[in-house]
């Protein structure tokens, strides 16, 4: 089965440095978080990616491009231009970097891969997100519901307590540290798709999450694996402080990997 990871969106909320890079690219503990994302998916066997390229997307063929370099001791010889790389190591992965355009909808970045896709069932996710997720648990869901997406579904860590004030008096009626429970179920990515989602695809010009999931939905399409472990986007700089910690302390929960990094 193959990877499908959406990696050409601005990150427009992220700016201080989507403006030098893809968001995909920003580096936790060394590493582009789009690498991390693909650590996590070949812990469970799967070494095939396809990765729908948009803002400057070069950037990302480039790092793969000198991948060998980047992972070997390196020795030049500047006299007849050559170099020699010692201890190489880089995963077994096949990747497809693909064009899909600078403002193209995701939907549409779907439809401009399905090349390399192919008519079987693929996993999908975003570029700027990472989790613990069971990918082995998550695809043997996806089969027993038979229906045409599975996304991944997590109730967000509550960042701030949750205050109940009166609205004459402005008492505080009810504290509550760190509120989970009471939260919604989000979509975290990391989703299961069969082919049949090009039917509800159209011509590619929306978002997925605004008129494709929405059919889906209404037609009974759609499944919710909920997951109650680890997940945390990198929307904010904050958000990348805090992954950044969790990586330094060597207490980063998406790292289920051997080896080291």
């Amino acid at each position: 089965m193959k990877a499908v990871i959406l990696a050409g969106g601005r990150g427009t909320r992220i700016s201080e440095e989507s403006r030098i890079r893809p968001k995909p690219m920003v580096e936790i503990g060394g590493k582009p978080i789009l690498w991390h994302i693909m650590k996590l998916y070949a812990h469970y066997g799967i070494q095939e990616f396809i990765v729908c390229c948009g803002y400057k997307g070069q950037m990302i063929k480039e790092y793969f491009v000198h991948y060998h370099m980047y992972q070997a001791d390196t020795t030049f010889f500047l006299d007849s231009q050559k170099c020699q790389l010692h201890r190489q190591k880089a995963e077994p992965w096949r990747i497809t970097l693909a064009n899909t355009g600078l403002d193209t909808m995701t939907a549409g970045r779907i439809l401009k891969v399905r090349e390399y896709i192919g008519e079987e069932p693929f996993l999908l996710t975003y570029g700027d997100g990472v989790s613990d997720v069971d990918i082995g648990k998550l695809i043997e869901f996806h089969k027993a519901r038979k229906r045409i997406v599975t996304i991944t579904t997590v109730q967000p860590t509550g960042r701030f307590g949750a205050l109940q004030i009166h609205p004459d008096t402005g008492q505080v009626i009810r504290f509550r540290e760190k509120v989970r429970d009471d939260q919604g179920w989000v979509n975290a990515g990391f989703m299961v798709v069969d082919p049949k989602i090009y039917d509800y695809l159209g011509d590619g010009s929306e978002m997925l999450e605004a008129g494709p999931f929405e059919r889906l939905a209404r037609a009974g399409q759609m499944s919710a694996y909920k997951h109650k472990g680890f997940w945390s986007p990198m929307d904010s700089m904050r958000d990348k402080a805090y992954l950044e910690g969790l990586w330094a302390e060597g207490k980063a929960p998406w790292k289920i990997w051997e080896g080291n990094p």
